[in-house]
């Protein structure tokens, strides 16, 4: 008799994570007009008006708002442009970025 052994197949794959995200961070300052502020949101973030307006508004009455959650690369981008502009246009504007829990 012919006596075989076989193995059983065991595929390995390999386990593959979302990225961490990161939130981008509107910060309050008192010396950037509102329009300046909605602009660089709709512009940068792609939000409406009225999504600028909102997220504006939450940081100017609470110091400081959730813009977006993105992979940290691109949040850290879109953060550094958002600022950039600001700074350009001789503002204090200021994003940050820090990771989602």
């Amino acid at each position: 008799m012919n006596t075989t052994t076989t193995k059983p197949r065991t595929s390995t794959r390999p386990k593959v994570e979302r990225p961490k995200l990161h939130k981008v961070i509107l910060l309050n300052d008192d010396f950037t007009p509102r329009e300046f502020v909605v602009r660089v949101l709709k512009a940068e973030f792609h939000l409406t008006e009225e999504q600028s307006y909102r997220v504006m508004i939450t940081a100017h009455r609470k110091g400081s708002c959730v813009v977006a959650v993105f992979p940290r690369d691109v949040a850290e981008t879109k953060a550094t442009r958002a600022t950039d502009a600001g700074k350009a246009a001789g503002f204090p504007l200021q994003f940050t970025t820090e990771p989602e829990e």
